[in-house]
C-alpha cells in the first residue's frame, strides 16, 4: 500500500470513525477467514461495520476524528456503526460464540474510552428496535384494556 492509499484510508477511516457512536477494539488472533466472514456478515446486517486496520493507520484515524487516544497493541479488528447499542451487541455477541479465539480488548463510546466492563454494559441495553416495541405495548395497552373490558360486557350480557 503507497501512500496515496494510506492517506486515502485514513481520511476515509476518520470520516467514519467521527460519525460512529462507538467503536469497540477487540483481537481476532487465531480466528479463521470463514469465521472473520460470519462475523462480518452478522455486522452487515446490523448496519455495524468491521475490519482489520493496521496499529499505525487505525491511531491516526481515530485521532483526526477526534476520539480519545489510547495505544493499540498486537492484532486488532475494530467494529463501529452510528448504533451505540447495536455495535456494542454484535462485539458481545460473538464472545460466546468464539470464546478462545476472539476478545474485546475496549471501546471508545462518543469519542471518549470504554473499557470491557461499560462495552458490555452497553451490549446488555435493549436495541432500538425492542425499546420500540415496549413503547409501542405501553402505548396501545389502554385500548387493548378497553377492548377486553367491551368483549368481557358483551359476553357477560349475552348470558344473561
Amino acid at each position: 500500500m503507497d501512500r496515496v492509499e494510506k492517506a486515502r484510508l485514513i481520511d476515509e477511516l476518520s470520516e467514519e470513525f467521527k460519525n460512529a457512536k462507538s467503536v469497540v477494539v477487540c483481537n481476532y488472533k487465531g480466528m479463521t477467514v470463514k469465521q472473520l466472514e460470519d462475523l462480518r456478515n452478522e455486522a452487515r446486517k446490523k448496519n455495524v461495520k468491521v475490519r482489520v486496520i493496521k496499529n499505525t493507520l487505525a491511531g491516526i484515524a481515530l485521532k483526526s476524528a477526534g476520539i480519545e487516544e489510547y495505544p493499540l497493541k498486537e492484532t486488532n479488528m475494530f467494529i463501529w456503526g452510528e448504533d451505540l447499542v447495536g455495535t456494542c451487541k454484535v462485539a458481545s455477541d460473538y464472545t460466546t460464540v468464539m470464546k478462545d479465539k476472539y476478545e474485546i480488548r475496549f471501546g471508545f463510546i462518543e469519542g471518549k474510552f470504554a473499557d470491557l466492563a461499560t462495552v458490555e454494559k452497553y451490549a446488555k441495553l435493549p436495541s432500538k428496535e425492542e425499546l420500540i416495541g415496549m413503547l409501542l405495548s405501553v402505548w396501545t395497552a389502554p385500548a387493548r384494556y378497553f377492548v377486553t373490558g367491551l368483549d368481557n360486557l358483551k359476553q357477560k350480557l349475552e348470558q344473561n
